[in-house]
């Protein structure tokens, strides 16, 4: 167990550049202070002393702005930065080495009993304002962009944004991977790192890329505009010839 706390701790300086030593995280990280409550309900809920688990969540909810049921069940060195308004259902499953960011829901779409939310494999990063909404599978490694809502499986190693979410990058070459991103030219193997916010430097060089292709399109059609107006307009000297004809 000590060694399972010490990892929830240490695993923040991999992960945010403003962590400077471990009293700072231990006394100033909602995050940490979240995932170190749940380690204790979670295992209050399996003794079956349900009320108190979810009393003690609760007060845990109050303190860091994080919501976390007791029965969800939460893997190794898993982080959430910055974390206010944070929400993980009672049947999400998360593996190693996750970090989510503010405003992530892990909820549910029905009422029925059972599984009802999502399991995120290990590695998964889930940028700020993100919903994961139902009981499908996120893949090893994958990342969801900021604001994205996600309702359908992810497969390993891809990136998805937008709403409904969407693939548009695999970081392997993953055939199930490949054959859901959208256009050709996003199909290309990225190198594995660790992206803040579950954002990828290629995706803003494609945005800025698509705004420059459409800047170069509106030029062209101003001055085909132009050019349509200038051929239109008659010509001011045969109209003076003639008249003084």
């Amino acid at each position: 167990m000590w060694k399972l706390l010490k990892e929830d701790v240490t695993c923040v300086f991999d992960r945010d550049p403003a962590a400077r030593n471990v009293f700072d995280v231990l006394f100033c990280y909602s995050g940490v202070h979240a995932v170190l409550f749940h380690r204790l309900n979670h295992g209050l809920w399996n003794l079956n002393l349900r009320w108190l688990a979810r009393f003690i969540g609760n007060t845990s909810r109050w303190l860091t702005g994080i919501e976390i049921h007791p029965g969800a069940k939460i893997g190794r060195r898993f982080f959430v930065d910055h974390g206010t308004g944070v929400v993980i259902g009672e049947t999400a499953e998360i593996g190693d080495d996750v970090t989510l960011y503010q405003g992530v829901t892990l909820g549910g779409r029905d009422l029925n009993e059972g599984k009802r939310h999502p399991t995120l494999g290990d590695g998964v990063v889930v940028g700020a304002g993100a919903k994961i909404l139902g009981p499908f599978l996120v893949g090893d490694n994958a990342r969801v962009g900021s604001n994205a809502v996600v309702i359908d499986a992810v497969p390993a190693g891809a990136t998805v944004v937008g709403i409904p979410g969407r693939i548009v990058r695999c970081r392997s070459a993953d055939d199930n991977c490949i054959e859901l991103v959208k256009e050709s030219r996003e199909k290309e193997v990225v190198e594995q790192m660790f992206d803040a916010y579950g954002v990828t430097p290629d995706m803003i060089e494609d945005r800025d890329l698509e705004l420059q292709e459409m800047r170069d399109q509106l030029s062209v059609m101003k001055d085909e505009i132009q050019q349509l107006k200038d051929a239109s307009q008659p010509n001011t000297a045969e109209l003076t010839g003639t008249e003084n004809g």
